[in-house]
């Protein structure tokens, strides 16, 4: 099957900065692939890559066969990518139904707004998605923020994305929330789109990822389906346990038997053995 988004050695670079280095990746309809990073790890490069808002430097980017190479958002958009940033775009005051239309509203005779079109279109989506509101008159600003993720995720299905791009969704919120967040995940998965799933946080990638880009200083440091790694293993490459445990050898070596004791146990809990070559 072809996928609907396919990056293939694509490189960045800002001036004299590298931004990003031979990252390939690819997401089929009805599959949630993870990409995980620290800050400076190259995420959010990687999300203006896909959507339009920057172009590579080097490898192919590809959307169902075909190379491209986006002059702004709008295109991407046009071939059915829709990105969801942590910090969403939404009016708080306004009713979640004008939230949902912001922009792209329907109007009828005169030029008149169809209000009652756009009340029942907006509750009719959200319901497809499980998201049952009480009232989707109340202001947008009014609601949690993994149900403002949710209605933001149900807009871009609703205007024909194929691809959802998310911004670090469970970000800012607490477990719950995050929950809530996760489960529209997978009903965008479920529905057959393909959702590109950026996270720092492994425990909320490793449930609903298909597969897993792992990104640090711009480079790939791992790509795995879920059947290649455990959740373990996953916390252990995103948290740099190799790294921590160098740092124990090295302070032992410098006679910092309590911290290097300390350190070491930290990177044994992340599922890193206490010989680096094992």
């Amino acid at each position: 099957m072809t996928a609907l988004v396919k990056l293939t050695g694509v490189g960045k670079d800002y001036g004299s900065v590298i931004a990003l280095r031979d990252v390939t990746l690819e997401v089929a309809a009805g599959e949630v692939v993870c990409v995980l990073g620290d800050n400076g790890a190259g995420k959010s490069t990687l999300i203006k890559i896909i959507a339009g808002l920057h172009r590579h430097d080097t490898g192919t980017y590809e959307v169902q066969g075909e190379p491209v190479a986006f002059a702004s958002p709008r295109d991407a958009l046009d071939r059915g990518i829709a990105t969801v940033y942590q910090d969403l775009a939404v009016v708080p005051l306004m009713p979640v139904w004008r939230n949902f239309f912001l922009g792209s509203e329907r109007r009828r005779g005169f030029g008149r707004l169809d209000v009652e079109a756009m009340r029942r279109t907006t509750r009719d989506e959200l319901l497809a998605m499980g998201i049952d509101l009480r009232d989707v008159d109340q202001p947008i600003g009014t609601l949690s923020g993994g149900e403002r993720q949710c209605v933001a995720i149900a807009r871009a299905v609703h205007f024909g994305a194929k691809v959802l791009v998310l911004d670090e969704p469970t970000a800012a919120l607490g477990v719950k929330q995050a929950g809530v967040v996760l489960r529209y995940i997978v009903q965008a998965r479920e529905r057959g789109l393909g959702v590109v799933f950026i996270t720092h946080n492994p425990h909320h990638a490793y449930p609903v990822g298909d597969r897993f880009l792992i990104l640090n200083r711009g480079r790939p440091i791992g790509y795995h389906g879920k059947d290649e790694i455990t959740r373990e293993e996953l916390t252990a490459l995103m948290a740099g346990g190799a790294e921590l445990e160098q740092l124990a050898h090295e302070l032992r070596a410098a006679g910092s038997a309590e911290t290097a004791r300390e350190v070491g146990e930290e990177a044994r809990s992340l599922g890193v053995p206490d010989d680096p070559a094992e």
